[in-house]
Order: structure tokens, then sequence, then C-alpha cells
């Protein structure tokens, strides 16, 4: 069955970001395909909703929240590794909504240390879950922005590409960065083939959020470290903002959300930092 709201498939939506990206998109009447490897009995899930940066977050609680709240939502089990799984997961997406009109990429392996320390099998599990999982989702999803007449998004969590990226963490920076090329040099084959409402956006938080890769690392980082953490809803209105603005404005560009905020979005730098209630009334 055709759904007659907008489609997004969010790649990495169990928890942390990739949720609250989902959770937000049903908030703005989009049907929303909730994608990750981390699946669960619903109905076993004690208490519900589940602490969102946790391990029971899952594919299925998600979606559950979504409908509990009154959305649209599917979940579809994938492990990005596997470029089958990957191509089921669009087809399957399509089956269920007929159609696909957006594609947020979220799903990341971290691990930051030195390269001595990277150990190479570690590093080949980023290349895996990051650069080549995108690319994999990417391939899998053009022939559906095709059938519709090349009018989409896809949003890629990814950086600006600077050098103080790379600082103690150089093995997992080299995929990340290779994200964002992707994002650059697909926004110009989109450009060359005269595609103006087809864009790809890379967006990056401006400082940590409360995430499931944060909560995990909060306690080495000291007691301060998790009360400064910011709230991921500021990195889903930016997303947001993204498929609201004018596909030739943001085809190509390498963002930090709060930057995308405030030029694009007209919000302000305060509250900004720990909320983003100013924003919701704008979008």
């Amino acid at each position: 069955m055709t759904s007659t709201k907008s489609v997004a498939l969010v790649v990495g939506a169990s928890r942390g970001i990739g949720r609250q990206i989902a959770v937000d998109l049903a908030k703005n009447d989009y049907t929303v395909v909730v994608a990750a490897k981390t699946a669960s009995n619903v109905d076993r899930t004690a208490p519900f909703p589940p602490d969102r940066n946790s391990s029971e977050s899952t594919i299925n609680t998600v979606e559950r929240e979504i409908k509990e709240a009154g959305g649209r939502a599917f979940s579809i089990q994938v492990d990005v590794r596997n470029v089958s799984q990957v191509e089921n997961m669009v087809k399957e997406t399509v089956r269920l909504t007929g159609r696909l009109d957006v594609l947020v990429y979220n799903s990341g392996a971290i691990w930051w240390s030195s390269v001595a320390n990277t150990p190479t099998k570690r590093f080949k599990l980023m290349q895996l879950v990051n650069p080549e999982g995108l690319y994999a989702s990417v391939q899998a999803a053009l022939p559906e922005f095709e059938k519709n007449g090349w009018k989409g998004r896809i949003v890629v969590v990814s950086p600006p590409i600077y050098s103080r990226f790379f600082r103690g963490k150089t093995a997992y920076a080299m995929g990340k960065v290779a994200m964002s090329v992707l994002t650059r040099g697909l926004a110009m084959d989109f450009i060359r083939g005269g595609h103006e409402n087809m864009a790809i956006t890379s967006l990056w938080p401006a400082t940590s959020i409360e995430s499931a890769a944060t909560e995990a690392t909060a306690a080495n980082r000291g007691p301060s470290f998790k009360s400064d953490l910011r709230k991921p809803t500021v990195f889903s209105d930016a997303v947001l903002g993204i498929l609201n603005t004018p596909a030739k404005t943001v085809n190509g560009i390498l963002a930090l959300d709060e930057d995308f905020l405030r030029e694009h979005c007209e919000q302000e730098d305060e509250g900004m930092r720990m909320d983003s209630t100013k924003m919701r009334s704008k979008l």
C-alpha cells in the first residue's frame, strides 16, 4: 500500500540520535521506517519506553513509541555490513510503504584512539559500518529516487572536513571523512544530471550529544562530562530543517547542526545547547 505521507528510512535508528530523528520525523507527519541491527520482543520490554540510549532501545521499541504517539512506523532489522541485507532493507521499505522519499544514514561504529592503539580488525569494522554501509544504502536507494523523478533527500551523519577532526581518532576519521566525500561527489552527480529536486547533505553535531556512544564513554570522562552533553533534539531539528530547505540550497553541504539552524532556520544561540523548543515552533 502506497503511503500518502512522505516516507523516511532511518538507518541506525534503534537508540540515541537515530531514535530521536525517527521519532521527530514521525511527529512531523512522515511515515518512518526504523532500521538497525538491534531487535527485540517489544512485549517483553519493561519498563516501557526503555532508556533511549541503552541496549533495551531497539527498532521494535522505537516503532512502538511512534505508533503509540499516533504516528505511522515500520521496523526492519539490518546488518549494514551485509550488502544483501541492505538491498533487502530498501526493497522491504518500498514494499511496506510504496515509496521512498528520504534516506537518513546514522549507523556508525566508533573507536577513538591513536593509530598504534587501533587494531586492524577494529579499523576494518569501522569502514564496513561507516563508509561501506552508507555506500551500499545509497546504491540501493538511488533507483527508488529515480522512480520518484529524482525527487528526494539523503542525510548523512558525517562531519565537515577539517584537520582537528583527525586528532586522536585517525582510523575513525578516515571512514567518516570518506562519507563526507560521498556527499560532495554524489551532489555533483545530481547537478550534472539536472536533478534539481534531489539533494544529499552531511550533518554533524557541533558538540557532544546525549547518545548511546557518549553514554558508553561517560563513565571514563568524569562527572561533569554527562551533565554537559547537549540534547539530541537539536540534531533532529537540524535534520528537519534540511528537509524543509530547498534542495539546491542544501545539496552537497557539510554542515554542523547549530550552524545550520542559525543560518537557515532562524534559531538563536540562546538555549540551543540544551534544548530546541524555540526551533520547533518554526518548523
